[in-house]
């Protein structure tokens, strides 16, 4: 009888833990839902004029695209020509993403996904930035025009998540990119389940003022918000 016992305790044990195993996702895919409808600076109307800046989706991964040179800043004395293989010396605009480094630094491609980097992105790791220089934001989805003074706010958003180095610079890392255009710096804080790549975008957004929405983990609980580039004909 003994035994029995014993066998039915593990057996508890084996369920709590499979049914913990099925409560967490479905919790956080409901947290996800909630976090993507509900919205953070509610009052918050696009204008008819000003800068505008783009939002590019791969599907899973938002980047936020914006003129190298607008409303007085320069992103060019940061990111030098220097950092990049080959930046295109007519490239008007600027990508910025965020990610843990492991699963930015190690999967140039999906197929170089592993267990361990999936791990890595879900119970965290170092964050780094992503920046690439584009000839013009060709592959957004969603475009966003902002006020001059919600425009600086985005821009001083973004350069606050960089780690500086002495100069005041981002401090590139040596890593060879995606391609010719674009190389990985340093960030603050780390990247996770919770800090994922859409919710930092989602934060730059509403440091800058914008209406966006209050906790986005995937890529569509953020882009949905704003308007869709017009389709070429």
């Amino acid at each position: 009888m003994a035994r029995r016992r014993r066998k039915s305790k593990s057996g508890k044990w084996v369920g709590r833990i499979l049914t913990a195993m099925l409560v967490v996702p479905a919790l956080y895919l409901v947290a996800a839902l909630i976090g993507s409808l509900v919205s953070v600076n509610s009052g918050w109307s696009e204008p008819a004029d000003g800068i505008t800046v783009y939002l590019a989706d791969n599907g899973i991964h938002s980047d936020l695209i914006m003129p190298v040179k607008a409303g007085g800043l320069d992103w060019a004395p940061l990111f030098s020509e220097d950092d990049f293989a080959a930046a295109p010396s007519d490239a008007g605009w600027i990508a910025f993403g965020s990610g843990e480094r492991r699963v930015y630094l190690d999967t140039p491609t999906w197929w170089d996904i592993r267990p361990r980097t999936i791990w890595s992105a879900l119970a965290g790791g170092k964050r780094v930035m992503h920046v690439e220089y584009v000839p013009a934001p060709y592959y957004a989805v969603r475009q966003i025009r902002l006020r001059p003074e919600e425009y600086r706010r985005l821009w001083s958003a973004i350069r606050a998540d960089f780690a500086l180095g002495p100069d005041g610079k981002p401090q590139r890392i040596d890593h060879r990119g995606y391609g010719p255009a674009d190389a990985f710096y340093q960030a603050t804080g780390k990247a996770n389940a919770v800090r994922t790549c859409n919710a930092v975008v989602a934060n730059w957004l509403r440091l800058a003022g914008v209406k966006t929405s209050l906790w986005p983990p995937f890529d569509n609980g953020l882009t949905w918000r704003y308007r869709r580039l017009p389709q070429s004909t």
